[in-house]
């Protein structure tokens, strides 16, 4: 056990990200505390859509989003939207995630996530491995749906940029996808599907898995808030209510709540909140045997233990609001377009999906604060990258280079 008020290595956020990378340091021989004002696992780490998407390289903002862009955030009922009441908040970023949506940009920002997301599997599976959670994985790949001809024929270029990047991918026939998926209605575009994607069949017990592995290499958790850092000589301090330690390094990997952390380490980064939802519906009988997107509608159906949840959409809108009923309503109104026998939805959630503008996180030491290192503004990929973030950081932990590291760094946004 570590003195009360000094640790090695300090960790802000314990969900998957800040779990995974708590696991590794301590893996590799580090001291180290994690520390979160909620349960480990909690938030956006167990109500996304439990995929392992490492297909999903394509950044929010591309040209076709561009494009359509007015029209989506006009349309309440759009898979894209923002609280305008928080418009003059998300100004700023909105501007960035305009020019990251240009073409060169685009590409830029699908070649450094394909970068990243090569060897998320392979990480997952071995920390999968270390807690004793594989039987909690399914490789059952991942199924995107089109509804239409047009919707396929639309999604050439992101087809295009995936082979580029030699990620597996098999456009499917309607009656392909009626073989795959039987229980789905017919549709008349067809299918994409990504045949070595995993998925989760309960992320809460993953997260729990996770845990459990972290503080049996001798983690300590700690229940606080951190509202303070000062990096100084000799340490980083972290303070809060009722809380202090002083740091040798600290990971900030507190999801969408990263922004004021990073701001004391001496660094602007232009983190905004997705607002994520999901609807869960009871099914004794799997519906599915993998995770489907409908990709017009921009969201998922995942089957789960017990269950299918239906989560995604995006809501630009701030951490402060309460649930918009009108996007839980959207994704019960979608999926019934292909279960209208569902019955009522047992259990519902808002969670806040940490997001840039150009899609990539931030991931290495700050270039203010050498001794803070982050690791947060996954997006929609927190899950699927928090394994090979973990690797990353114990590497800057232990000082060595990485190639790869520019692309991922603060220093892009100076």
């Amino acid at each position: 056990m570590p003195a009360s008020d000094r640790i090695e290595i300090a960790v802000v956020g314990a969900g998957v990200v800040g779990l995974a990378t708590a696991l590794r340091l301590a893996a590799k021989g580090r001291e180290v505390m994690l520390i979160d004002p909620n349960e480990p696992g909690s938030g956006a780490s167990f109500g996304n859509a439990g995929t392992l998407a490492e297909y999903a390289c394509m950044p929010v903002g591309t040209p076709a989003v561009l494009r359509a862009l007015p029209k989506l955030l006009l349309d309440p009922d759009s898979p894209f939207s923002l609280r305008w009441a928080a418009l003059f908040q998300l100004a700023p970023w909105l501007t960035r995630f305009v020019r990251q949506s240009l073409p060169a940009a685009t590409r830029a920002n699908a070649a450094a996530l394909a970068g990243l997301l090569a060897d998320a599997l392979p990480a997952w599976e071995e920390m999968a491995g270390e807690a004793k959670a594989t039987d909690l994985l399914r490789r059952n790949g991942c199924l995107y749906l089109y509804r239409s001809p047009a919707d396929l024929t639309g999604s050439a270029a992101s087809r295009e940029a995936r082979a580029s990047f030699g990620i597996h991918q098999q456009v499917l026939t309607p009656y392909e996808v009626a073989a795959l998926e039987p229980k789905l209605p017919p549709v008349a575009g067809g299918g994409l599907y990504f045949p070595d994607s995993l998925n989760l069949t309960d992320p809460s017990l993953v997260m729990g898995r996770l845990v459990d592995a972290a503080t049996a290499r001798g983690v300590v958790l700690r229940q606080a808030k951190v509202t303070g850092l000062h990096a100084k000589g000799g340490g980083v301090r972290l303070a809060g209510p009722g809380f202090g330690v002083t740091a040798t390094k600290v990971v900030i990997a507190a999801g969408a709540f990263s922004r004021p952390l990073a701001a004391q380490a001496g660094d602007r980064i232009p983190l905004e909140t997705e607002r994520g939802y999901h609807l869960e519906f009871p099914a004794e009988t799997p519906l599915l045997t993998r995770p489907v997107c409908p990709v017009d509608l921009g969201f998922y159906m995942t089957p789960m233990a017990g269950r299918l949840r239906v989560a995604g959409t995006v809501e630009l809108g701030g951490l402060a609001a309460p649930p918009n009923p009108r996007r839980l309503a959207l994704l019960d109104r979608g999926v019934r377009q292909f279960f209208p026998d569902l019955g009522r939805p047992s259990s519902q959630w808002l969670g806040f999906r940490p997001s840039l503008p150009d899609s990539r996180p931030v991931i290495g030491p700050s270039p203010k604060s050498p001794d803070v290192i982050y690791a947060f503004g996954h997006g929609h990929l927190g899950l699927t990258l928090a394994a090979v973030t973990a690797r990353w950081v114990a590497s800057f932990v232990a000082g060595r280079e990485n190639p790869l590291a520019a692309d991922f760094a603060a220093a892009r946004f100076s």
